[in-house]
């Protein structure tokens, strides 16, 4: 697998502003003001690999850009990041291209629920876990994640018991998106455990896995599983390597039938087509971004060190869910002693910093916030500042 020859720095500020960008240009509309530091929408800050920007450079130097079909080349490149970096061994036929990782969700829950069938989610988690099923008529039943000491835990007796519920579906979020957690292989294996007794279909949205700090292993899911099992796989390099705006992923879906149900929603909705320089950035990450995610992979654990231990010393009552994967930081302010409505407030108008209020992340969310490090180190800084400055205001 190639390697990327510059050196990467992930200090340098790019201002995005003026780009179309939802996380900055989009400020406005989502906190009433656009005067706040912009650390919530799951893209970062950073450069692409220059890998990517350079096969996107060569594609646009073609003048005609038409249909595009799939090439072998751009499976064999995921096949081969998927066996190098989590041990996975993929076969071409169960690879499924898709416009993105939500229409994914939508088009699995489509497939394999029938409207009033159940679909379980495990909140707190990312907001489309609930649209996909309620935007399409199927019953959401939740399991709430336990937290315990300051970890999150998956209930596993309740877990049954909403398997046992009727459902049909379970979306996992794998590594969990926003709490941080890197689900072991212990937990995988009792839900596989459950999936298999209750006959349900499992959803594992993977779309974090590349994204785990020193010291974690993401496990795949359907890495543990036998041929009896019902598993679909959503991968992307748009986390990995920051490149979501080119809406481009993956299901791995090793059932022939899984398969066919899933084309059949896609053809439905027409969504047969990419376009190519979401095909050319695709396969130019993954053949060749791996020295580039390395180093992020540094930085962001250094990020979440700057920012667990600035919380300590000046910040006490706001308290860091020590994150094992991802670059979104789950941060407990309920010792500040606010109301969701006044937390919103304080850090929009106050601190001037833009973060999800956990509220969007449905139950267990209230009283917490997210907050993205996918930034330069300066404007983590800057923001930290802001919260302490706003807190001394009081």
């Amino acid at each position: 697998m190639g390697t990327d020859s510059l050196s990467f720095d992930f200090d340098r500020e790019i201002p995005r502003t003026g780009t179309s960008s939802v996380k900055h240009d989009g400020r406005a509309a989502y906190f009433g003001t656009a005067d706040v530091l912009p650390l919530w929408v799951a893209d970062m800050d950073f450069a692409a690999p220059e890998a990517v920007t350079r096969a996107l450079a060569a594609r646009a130097a073609h003048p005609v850009y038409g249909y595009t079909f799939y090439p072998d080349s751009l499976f064999d490149a995921l096949i081969t990041w998927l066996k190098k970096r989590h041990g996975w061994e993929v076969e071409r036929e169960w690879i499924l291209m898709a416009p993105g990782v939500v229409p994914s969700l939508h088009a699995v829950v489509m497939a394999f629920a029938r409207p009033g069938e159940g679909v379980i989610a495990q909140p707190p988690v990312y907001f489309p876990f609930f649209s996909a099923a309620t935007s399409t008529g199927r019953r959401l039943i939740l399991n709430p994640l336990r937290l315990e000491n300051g970890r999150y835990t998956i209930d596993f007796p309740r877990l049954e018991q909403c398997a046992a519920d009727g459902a049909r579906l379970l979306l996992l979020c794998s590594p969990h998106n926003p709490v941080g957690r890197v689900w072991n292989r212990e937990e995988l294996t009792e839900i596989l455990r459950i999936a298999r007794q209750y006959h349900l279909l499992v959803l594992s949205d993977d779309i974090h896995a590349d994204l785990v700090y020193p010291g974690r292993q993401h496990t795949v899911l359907a890495s543990l599983a036998d041929d009896t099992d019902q598993l679909i796989t959503a991968v992307a390099p748009s986390k990995t390597f920051n490149i979501p705006g080119l809406g481009l992923s993956s299901l791995v879906v090793p059932d022939p039938a899984h398969r066919a149900a899933i084309k059949q929603v896609f053809n439905t909705l027409h969504l047969g087509n990419s376009n190519p320089f979401s095909i050319t950035a695709f396969e130019a990450a993954y053949r060749e971004g791996e020295s580039w995610l390395d180093s992020l992979l540094v930085y962001l654990r250094d990020n979440r060190d700057f920012v667990s231990a600035y919380l300590g010393q000046h910040l006490p009552a706001i308290r860091l869910i020590q994150p094992e994967g991802t670059y979104l930081l789950w941060l407990d302010c309920r010792d500040l002693g606010m109301s969701d409505r006044q937390l919103k407030d304080f850090f929009v108008h106050h601190a001037r910093v833009g973060m999800n209020p956990g509220t969007v992340f449905g139950e267990g969310g209230s009283g917490f916030m997210r907050l993205n490090i996918g930034s330069p180190r300066r404007v983590i800084a800057d923001a930290l500042q802001r919260i302490a400055n706003a807190l001394d205001a009081r």
